[in-house]
Formats: C-alpha cells, structure tokens, sequence
C-alpha cells in the first residue's frame, strides 16, 4: 500500500502538507539509506563500488556501533531520533508493555502503525514539523503517525518489493517540481540481513546480496548525477547492526533444562534472553540468575539493576525484568526445539563485540571528500541530519552531536581524526 500524503488529506496533523514552505524551497536534499545488517568490514571484503564512490567523495567511519540490543528494531528508531532505546520506548523487535498489558511484535501490522509505542521525535516528524516534505520507502516508525504526524509519502513495508523498485521511486521523487519534492527520503534494503541470517558469512548468497544493493546504490548516484542534483543533496548510508556466526551450534545454552519456566515470559533470539516475571519476585529472579551462572560456561545472566551502564537501559519497564547473555558467537534459547531453528548468521550479542558494528558513509556538497573517522554512535545521527537538512531545532540530548563538527571540517582529502 503507497500511502500519498495522508497527514494533509486529514488535515490533522502540523506537517508539511506534501508542499515545502517556502523557507524550505530551496533547502538541501537527504537521502538516507539503511542497509540492515551490514557488518562494519563488508566494505572491504566484498566489492561494493557504490559504497566506495560514497566513502571517496565523502566521509566513512570507521564503523557504527549500535545501541544496545544490537537488534533491527530499537538500533533503525535510535538513528532516527538521537535516543537510546529506554528513551524512546522501541527497546526491541517485541516487548511488552505492562501499563497497556500489551507487546509489541515487529510483523504486528497494529503495534508497527500504533504511534502510541514510539517515543521521541524521528528525523522525518521534525523535517514534516520545520516546512520540508518527507517521503520513506520503508524505515522503523515510518508507519505510524508519530506526534500526529506522518511522511508526506510513505509505504507500508513488503519484503516481496524488489530493491531496483525501491530505488525506482525514490528517483522520481527526486525528479518532482521543487516544491514538492522530498527533502527527506528514507530508502531500506533488508537483503544483505536476510542472506546473512539464512546462508551466512562468507556464503555466495551474502555476496550477492551485497552486490545487489550495491548495484542499486549505483543507480541511484548516477541518476542524482545525471539529474543535476548533485551539489544538492547528501548520501548518507548506515546499517544498524553486524552480524557473526555461532561458534558452536551444539553448544548453545536451553534455559528450560536449567531453570523452570513456569510464570515467566521469555523472548530468546540465540544472541539474547529477555525473561519478564509475570508476577515481581526479586528472590526468584536472584535465583534464576544464580542457576544461569553456575551451569553456563559461555555466557551469563544479570538483573535489571545489574545491567552495565553503557546500555543505557535507565528505569525503563519495557526492558526484562533478567538478562541472559551469551558471549560473542554462543547462543540462549528457550527450549531445545528452538535449537534447531537458529539461524547461519545472527545478531544481538552485545555491541561491544566488534562483529555487531555496522557502516556509517556520507557524502554532499558541505562535507569533506575521502575523511577516514573512528568509531561512531548511532545516536549520533540524528544530529548531524538536522545540520544538513538545515533544520533549528532542539537536540534530544546533549553529548551526542560529534558528527556536527564535519559539516566544519575543511581539513581536506588526506585529514583523520
């Protein structure tokens, strides 16, 4: 389903109107594109010549490290919106809710369009809210009118769309008259995800994934190139995760066959456990976690209140109630059917393992050309677009605008830092 300005047919919303206001006309383009699952080093593993003429004529990092969990869901909105999961209230694919006794589930066409889950400001609200027109071909929260507001164009996601189709429209929307054209456009591909999940890394299927979005990317830069626009609008290209595979497949940990599962909920993915506690019951959950520690020898278990700081989970009662995590590569579940369905690829092990980084790329006409970065956020995004989109507007927080000083930075070619 193409949803076309649904926020000004309703006339409910303080968006753009599917017209940019007239300070807006003659602002800056942003075209920012989510490669789910791009693991920091494909970019030198496999060919990606798209990729590479973005780096040349503009900025990489050396990675970008997601939030926690280093999941599709919580790391897409935290790009979006400058905030960490406990912030923003979307701290995984599913979760529940204890105040609305509801979940939220990521195929739940009802939780991914209830604007009522997502907290924060995305990017695409506050361009709406500031005069400029948005448009998504797919991105978390894109779906829901958040505030009120909406894309002035979005769609509704479909796996079964090819990426050539995606990247179709995204360059008609470039060749709109001015004042309707997106300032903002959002553009998805779940394909090299998908291929690592089912095939793993270094599988053929993974190769061609890459190429294939690779090739897409192409197009696009030769249409913004051969439509003028090219001193106009910025590329910016993120994934919002890596991806390894398990060590030992064998070796991964069954929580039913050491602790009993009985008044609790569990969302176990093989890189994480999430338990909830149906009822509170601090003395349990002390004893779960000690069961955990003591028969695991690769991973462990710690409370809410024991989470390390830099997840930055805060006081949020979406997140568990117990941690189960297992080291980088070994795998949790619930049960051991669920053994047999873990994946040949897989994500969520703790963002501090260097294979659950994803890419960060950027290029247009205020950035500098062929500037190598370290390590960056991705709560530092949000940010950084608010600058090349031209936009005033409040920071979510402070600290988390490191990448503002690139729109400064007339170093050259050759600069690092």
């Amino acid at each position: 389903m193409l949803a076309f300005g649904l926020q000004a047919l309703a006339g409910e919303a303080p968006g753009s109107g599917g017209r940019n206001a007239p300070g807006a006309a003659d602002s800056p383009h942003l075209v920012l594109i989510s490669i789910d699952g791009f693991r920091w080093d494909y970019l030198s593993i496999y060919p990606t010549p798209a990729l590479g003429r973005i780096a040349r004529s503009g900025v990489r990092a050396e990675s970008m490290r997601p939030v926690y969990p280093s999941l599709t869901f919580p790391n897409h909105y935290s790009i979006a919106t400058g905030l960490y999961p406990a912030e923003h209230g979307i701290v995984h694919n599913h979760f529940p809710d204890e105040a609305r006794n509801e979940w939220y589930h990521l195929y739940d066409r009802s939780s991914v369009e209830d604007a009522r889950w997502y907290g924060g400001e995305p990017i695409w609200v506050t361009a709406e809210k500031n005069g400029r027109v948005t448009a998504a071909y797919y991105f978390v929260g894109t779906e829901a009118p958040i505030g009120g507001v909406s894309p002035s164009h979005w769609r509704s996601f479909d796996a079964s769309v090819p990426g050539d189709d995606r990247v179709g429209q995204v360059i008609d929307w470039l060749a709109w008259p001015g004042e309707r054209r997106p300032r903002l456009i959002t553009l998805y591909f779940e394909h090299v995800d998908t291929a690592g999940h089912d095939f793993g890394s270094g599988s053929p299927e993974l190769a061609g994934a890459v190429a294939e979005v690779d090739t897409n990317i192409g197009r696009l830069l030769d249409a913004i190139e051969d439509m003028g626009l090219a001193g106009e609008v910025y590329v910016l290209v993120v994934s919002d995760h890596g991806q390894a595979s398990y060590v030992e497949p064998e070796a991964t940990f069954v929580l039913r066959d050491h602790i009993d599962l009985e008044g609790l909920e569990v969302t176990a993915g093989g890189a994480y456990a999430w338990i909830y506690q149906q009822e509170p019951d601090r003395e349990r959950a002390r004893a779960i976690r000690d069961a955990i520690n003591a028969a695991w020898a690769h991973g462990h278990a710690v409370l809410r209140d024991e989470a390390p700081a830099e997840w930055r989970i805060d006081d949020s009662p979406r997140f568990p109630d117990i941690f189960v995590v297992p080291d980088a590569g070994y795998g949790v579940v619930a049960d051991r059917e669920a053994v047999r369905r873990l994946k040949k690829g897989d994500h969520g092990w703790d963002p501090s393992h260097k294979s659950m980084h994803g890419i960060f790329l950027a290029a247009g006409p205020r950035l500098p050309r062929g500037l190598t970065i370290g390590e960056v956020s991705a709560v530092e995004i949000y940010p950084l677009m608010l600058d090349l989109l031209q936009i005033d507007a409040p920071l979510p927080a402070a600290g988390r605008d490191g990448l503002r000083s690139l729109l400064e930075d007339s170093r050259g070619p050759d600069a690092r830092h």
